[in-house]
């Protein structure tokens, strides 16, 4: 089977994702979740005129020749307003949030005044100052969250000053994560002479986590038929069911054949990236299928320009993975026959300019050096060499 582009592959991935149903949480159980529908404000924010300062509110008539002497009449606070209405020649004692009196146009901060017992001397004052009109922040039936926002603190400060209890989101994803190999064992384990130690699948386990998605870990199949096909019975409820390993086309690599066998129609198989090369996607009843290579980095990277967008799409998130420019601070050596994604390190000059630099060794076995990177130089198939200082475009770490 001929290599398919990345972008090909890619929407063929996506094609009919559409996102996942919606429930409503409590607003604080909404962190990370994605809003399913718009939120529009249930209130005006401020609902009132309110003071911006501690001071005294005023009528501006009354002090338009400084210094110019008032007589208190009464106090607002938050929660205690001042009922009555500010009649000329008077002022009330009024602290940071509380209602203006009806009558009142401006606020003296209490630095500009000297208290005298029933009466305050204002000395400065700039008129029309220090009040937060009704309404600043929004008005009621203002629609200030879109769906398809993530809520993170800033998003659910806001709702909740929107006076949601509830939040429609979507549903999480539920992604289930096989991985696969006789030589395979869990961490903790002391392996064998032929044994490696799993590790794939617990970069997934946090990639999903991270987007948003509920990870089932189905455990290590080994390399036989039965055993294959009894895991993926156990995963195919899932809405993405994720295998890690056999994905190539050696005697031993079992997993695409053992999904066959099963029933899953392959939207492709094998795609013109480096590393990543042995990667199929397909669909098995409900659930859409993501053959990971087992090799640790070529499985990450995969997990990032594939897994990532297909959560994103089930959840209905409007973010969306797009590329970042960088200046090159080393050569890059052209371009091979496949789209290249170098780990690289990145940092941020004076003036904002995000310059990257590849690190030296590309080998897809070394998981230090994925460690240390904190983004992917994209490099298209074919492409020339790039001198140090020129452009590339680079596809970022999450967090």
């Amino acid at each position: 089977m001929a290599l398919i582009s990345v972008e090909d592959a890619l929407e063929r991935a996506l094609r009919g994702l559409t996102a996942l149903g919606v429930e409503r949480v409590p607003v604080a159980h909404g962190a990370g979740r994605v809003l399913a529908e718009d939120l529009s404000a249930t209130l005006t924010q401020p609902p009132f005129d309110s003071s911006a300062m501690d001071g005294y509110a005023v009528r501006v008539a009354d002090v338009r020749a400084l210094p110019a002497t008032l007589a208190l009449v009464g106090t607002s606070a938050a929660g205690a307003r001042f009922d009555g209405i500010l009649e000329p020649g008077q002022a009330v004692r009024i602290f940071t949030g509380a209602p203006v009196p009806d009558g009142a146009d401006t606020v003296v901060i209490q630095e500009d005044t000297e208290a005298l017992g029933d009466s305050v001397l204002i000395k400065e004052v700039e008129a029309g100052r220090h009040i937060r009109p009704r309404g600043q922040d929004f008005m009621e039936g203002d629609v200030l969250l879109t769906a398809g926002t993530r809520l993170g603190a800033r998003a659910l400060i806001l709702a909740a000053a929107m006076n949601h209890a509830e939040l429609p989101v979507r549903r999480k994803p539920r992604v289930a994560i096989l991985s696969t190999g006789d030589e395979i064992v869990p961490p903790g384990s002391m392996p064998g002479p032929d044994e490696i130690v799993a590790s794939v699948s617990y970069g997934i386990t946090a990639l999903v986590e991270s987007l948003g998605g509920v990870p089932v870990d189905l455990g290590i199949a080994p390399d036989e038929a039965r055993a294959l096909a009894d895991a993926i019975t156990r995963g195919a409820d899932a809405d993405i069911l994720v295998t890690i390993g056999g994905a190539s086309v050696g005697d031993r690599d079992l997993v695409a054949g053992a999904l066959a066998n099963v029933g899953m129609e392959l939207d492709f198989a094998k795609v013109a990236m480096r590393p990543g090369k042995p990667l199929f996607a397909g669909r098995l009843g409900q659930a859409r299928v993501l053959g990971l290579p087992g090799n640790p980095v070529s499985g990450m990277v995969c997990g990032l320009v594939f897994l990532r967008p297909m959560l994103r799409a089930l959840l209905g998130d409007s973010r969306k993975d797009s590329l970042q420019e960088a200046i090159l601070a080393a050569p890059l050596a052209k371009g091979g026959p496949r789209q290249a994604y170098h780990r690289a390190i990145s940092a941020f000059a004076g003036d904002g300019t995000r310059t990257v630099r590849p690190l030296p060794s590309q080998d897809s076995s070394l998981m230090g050096a994925l460690a240390r990177a904190d983004c992917l130089i994209v490099q298209p198939a074919s492409s020339p060499a790039v001198p140090e200082g020129g452009k590339v475009s680079i596809l970022p770490f999450p967090d």
